[in-house]
């Protein structure tokens, strides 16, 4: 038997089983998105372009549709639960990414309509590249409806593939440079919480107020853990827990925790730093990380759970995910953080009861409230809104659920239900969503793609998908960076959500080690974005 035989005969087997097909695209997907050149590698996307090649190679080659529904339903839930606290604060600040990120789209669909016209190309097939190139599905569904004819696939299959490639190269290009020495504009919407030191601290000021009072003048910027009274030469003082209500005295000795500008400047206000180091003293005062797995305080604010009156306990930091957060009274817990608790040895015991202390049950999360927010999600995107001038368009199963993932991530929590889920659950979830996603769309895409780059049409239609690609993302990178202050990874989650693409995404997170600020990003512009080309592609088949 010759290799062709050989391939025929798995091609007639995969035609026939969806769930090997689908397995095998993941593993050769897989391997070929490990694969790095210098910095760069296609990571998840090569599980996009694997399914191309072997739908284009084989017709029969396709994945059912409920795959890549549920799937891209999924990953954008998921992704706006993580973002939504984040999110929301990003509003504030994050106003200016917003219109930059909308200017460039208008210019996208003015770049649709100008090159198509140079080449000789009108009518609705322009709805097709613009959606195509700024790889969105739901844009290319409103259009069909609209103009009820088969040249939007046609303009869309075409261009989609330079949409993924060509905005993946710019957020390579982009994350590669980063942030330059000086940036061009302050950094306003950059709210990644600052690396986290310690310090000891000796007392020299008088009249000092409480901890709690110190904490407010700080902004909130530092936590205060121990305090030592009594510290003399050759007679070490007894150490004791730092609470809001305690008032240091010259000659105390403490222990700060926050960022080091902040520990400096307030050490050079109230005495100077210590060499006494507190935490070796464990005799009375222990520490340690508790795992967070109990529901009941996951989705509460650290201050409502009163560690201080109940246990006599300070929390001083809450390790998430890969990032160390300052242990704030407003910080709200999800399961799966991991405290940092300072008590007396007494009491550790008690305290990790009460926050639940098992790595099992941290790693857990209740599938009933995933699944009312997943179904939540999909009833929204299948609502249809009316538009300006007739028709009307849908969130679609992308929209719908990240917007209801931002609501419910930022409220944490609705009675019983909690609806955040742990950080090792989120990173999974997210990663089996896009891969079923990206299988499907390939799967799906790789025969009408090489049937429309064979015909006369397939070059032209080509040549502007790349212009409007291109010219999208100048406008993000030029207009982020000299209007808004955004570069590297945040600049990197724009680019992705101002695609609407997860595999421009997933490439960013994997290039920055994933770096929150890329999904911060991501989010922060995707539901408007998603809006824009849902509207603008349908009219774009006038002209």
């Amino acid at each position: 038997m010759d290799v062709g035989e050989i391939v025929k005969g798995w091609s007639d087997l995969a035609a026939e089983q969806p769930l090997l097909l689908l397995t095998v695209i993941m593993a050769i997907g897989g391997a070929i998105g490990a694969i790095r050149i210098r910095s760069f590698s296609l990571g998840p996307a090569a599980v996009l372009f694997t399914a191309l090649a072997l739908s284009a190679y084989d017709d029969r080659l396709r994945l059912p549709q409920i795959l890549g529904i549920f799937g891209l339903a999924l990953f954008a839930y998921v992704i706006g639960v993580g973002a939504g606290p984040s999110f929301f604060a990003g509003l504030r600040t994050g106003g200016i990414a917003l219109v930059v990120v909308v200017a460039a789209l208008l210019a996208g669909a003015a770049a649709t309509v100008g090159a198509s016209h140079l080449v000789g190309l009108e009518g609705p097939i322009l709805s097709g590249i613009y959606a195509g190139a700024l790889t969105n599905t739901p844009a290319l569904a409103a259009a069909s409806e609209a103009w009820a004819s088969d040249l939007p696939t046609v303009g869309y299959s075409v261009t989609y593939l330079f949409g993924v490639l060509g905005m993946l190269l710019a957020t390579a290009a982009t994350i590669r440079r980063g942030a330059p020495h000086k940036a061009l504009a302050p950094i306003a919407d950059d709210v990644l919480p600052p690396r986290l030191d310690s310090m000891t601290v000796r007392i020299e000021a008088a009249n000092l107020p409480n901890f709690g009072t110190l904490a407010e003048r700080s902004g909130h910027h530092l936590v205060f853990s121990r305090i030592m009274r009594g510290d003399s030469p050759g007679h070490p003082g007894r150490v004791a827990i730092a609470t809001d209500e305690t008032v240091p005295r010259p000659g105390d000795v403490i222990t700060v925790i926050g960022d080091l500008p902040t520990i400096e400047r307030f050490a050079s206000d109230v005495g100077h730093p210590s060499t006494v180091a507190l935490t070796l003293d464990r005799s009375t005062v222990d520490y340690r990380r508790i795992a967070v797995s109990n529901r009941y305080v996951a989705g509460q604010a650290l201050g409502d759970l009163r560690l201080p009156r109940r246990f006599g306990a300070v929390a001083t930091r809450v390790r998430r995910g890969d990032v160390d957060l300052l242990a704030t009274d407003d910080l709200v817990l999800q399961v799966g953080d991991r405290v940092r608790i300072v008590a007396e040895r007494s009491r550790m015991a008690e305290v990790a009861a009460f926050l639940g202390d098992s790595e099992r049950g941290a790693s857990a999360y209740s599938i009933t409230s995933m699944s009312l927010g997943l179904a939540l999600g999909v009833l929204l995107g299948e609502l249809q809104f009316p538009m300006p001038g007739g028709g009307h368009f849908a969130l679609g199963l992308a929209g719908g659920p990240l917007l209801v993932g931002l609501i419910v991530g930022r409220a944490g929590r609705t009675g019983p239900v909690l609806w955040t889920l742990p950080h090792s659950v989120a990173s999974t979830l997210s990663q089996i969503g896009m891969m079923l996603f990206l299988a499907y769309a390939g799967s799906n895409s790789g025969s009408a793609l090489a049937d429309a780059l064979a015909g006369p049409t397939g070059p032209r239609l080509l040549i502007v998908g790349i212009v409007v690609t291109l010219t999208t993302a100048g406008m993000v990178i030029v207009g982020a960076r000299l209007l808004a202050g955004v570069h590297g990874a945040r600049l990197g989650g724009l680019l992705a959500g101002a695609q609407t693409q997860p595999a421009v995404l997933a490439y960013a997170n994997e290039a920055t080690g994933d770096d929150p600020r890329v999904n911060l990003g991501y989010a922060l512009v995707y539901p408007v974005a998603m809006i824009v080309k849902v509207v603008v592609a349908p009219l774009l088949g006038r002209f």
